[in-house]
């Protein structure tokens, strides 16, 4: 058995990862291979007529021989591959694809294993990088905002003979007509929606202000050009409305009863108060990381280009798919309808790969190996949201798999400190509505 290594210019230059071996296997010593395999084979094969183990050699062969001889072709090849590898200290990423090879020696058998192989990463120097680090402290101001939420949360509402203004809930029923004629989705009854609240497209949401139950409006509604039923899109039709109920708002008051539905037992309001700040910051510190941790990777990424390979992107991006599918399962979504593509996710999965290389490189060459005191803490702050922290944290340190995300977290924090105290630094200030994402 003989091989040799080669390197096709053409691939290089569409894939500068892409290698090849080519490989030739001794057709004596295949047949050696399945003498033996079809001996092994004898001593147990079944066959009418005869007991386990007393089948003529003959018949096995001519029943397991097709077998026995594709196998010891494979694990011939296999081997041929795995030694050439460990010669030219190859790091394989991925499967190999064998192909047949023409035009090899009498008595042999020509293969190529095609591959791709791991970059080399050699990590830029990231001095020139601009990270902008938003700062927001928590104060007051923000625990009364985020309290007022969670007032918001829990509305209420109260029929009301008053006309009805924006934030008010209605019970309505509508029927809508195009040239006269119904058209299917234009029609509900008992419906309850906000007033203000934009599910209804604009010109209907306009005569949601000021009527009181009982009243009965008809007008035009004009549909966007661009809205998903192609036979309703720009065009103008006529809605009925009758209103059976309109229901003001009512709030809870910041009492014993709201601190107690928050989950403060004693219904202590400045406890409530406590608490709230504390979730806060803990939210507020977990979202600036957030920010500031994509700057990171953004940083990382325009400083070391480097091409990852197509067989490592690839699983990366059916694995998301995967995920993807089974979170539509758990939403009730029929996945026969919805078929879920991994190459939607190229783009995403090749981000996570880069990042993925990269982050292991800056691991191993600048000594940011995670040390079990950074896991536990983290593993901490998973435990403080529940009831009971310290079986939270016995149920994470009783099999080590469970410490998995703590580990990663706890690696990319290490990356993030080493490349802020690296690149470029300035601090901004950041809205707490931008930092939570509220509306303004």
């Amino acid at each position: 058995m003989t091989d040799t290594a080669t390197t096709d210019a053409a691939s290089e230059i569409s894939n500068p990862l892409e290698r090849r071996i080519e490989m030739t296997v001794v057709l004596a010593e295949i047949e050696k291979d399945v003498e033996q395999r079809l001996k092994q084979m004898s001593r147990s094969v079944k066959m009418p007529g005869f007991r386990p183990g007393k089948v003529p050699m003959k018949m096995v062969a001519q029943q397991y021989g097709s077998q026995a001889r594709s196998d010891a072709i494979g694990a011939a090849v296999e081997k041929a591959y795995g030694e050439k590898v460990r010669e030219q200290q190859l790091r394989v990423a991925g499967y190999p694809r064998i192909e047949p090879k023409a035009d090899v020696g009498t008595g042999q058998l020509g293969f190529t294993a095609v591959f791709e192989v791991y970059p080399d990463i050699v990590p830029a120097d990231i001095s020139g990088q601009a990270i902008e680090k938003p700062t927001l402290t928590v104060t007051d101001a923000e625990v009364d905002k985020t309290i007022e939420v969670l007032r918001k949360q829990r509305t209420t509402y109260d029929e009301t003979d008053r006309a009805s203004a924006t934030d008010d809930r209605l019970v309505i029923d509508f029927v809508g007509r195009k040239d006269g004629e119904e058209f299917p989705g234009g029609k509900a009854s008992d419906y309850s929606v906000m007033v203000g609240g934009g599910m209804m497209l604009p010109d209907f949401e306009a005569q949601m202000v000021g009527v009181k139950a009982g009243e009965t409006r008809s007008f035009d509604v004009a549909f966007p050009v661009d809205y998903q039923s192609p036979d309703l899109a720009g065009n103008t039709v006529q809605f009925e409305m009758t209103v059976k109920k309109v229901e003001a708002a009512r709030l809870p008051e910041i009492d014993a009863d709201f601190a107690k539905q928050l989950g403060v037992a004693d219904g202590d309001v400045a406890k409530m108060r406590a608490e709230v700040r504390s979730n806060l910051e803990r939210e507020v510190k977990k979202r600036l990381l957030a920010r500031v941790k994509e700057q990171v990777m953004d940083a990382l990424l325009k400083a070391n280009p480097v091409d990852v390979p197509k067989a490592l992107v690839g699983m990366e991006a059916e694995q998301m798919a995967e995920a993807a599918r089974r979170d539509m399962e758990k939403r009730g979504m029929g996945m026969k309808n919805i078929p879920v593509e991994a190459s939607w996710f190229t783009e995403q999965a090749t981000r996570r790969v880069k990042l993925g290389l990269l982050l292991a490189e800056l691991v191993k060459s600048r000594g940011l190996l995670v040390k079990p005191e950074q896991v536990r803490a983290i593993v901490d702050e998973f435990a403080e949201t529940f009831e009971d922290p310290k079986e939270v944290v016995r149920w994470y340190y009783s099999q080590p798999e469970r410490l998995a995300e703590a580990e990663a977290l706890a690696l990319e924090n290490n990356v993030v400190e080493w490349a802020l105290a690296n690149a470029t630094v300035s601090e901004v200030p950041i809205a707490f509505d931008a930092l939570m994402g509220n509306a303004t």
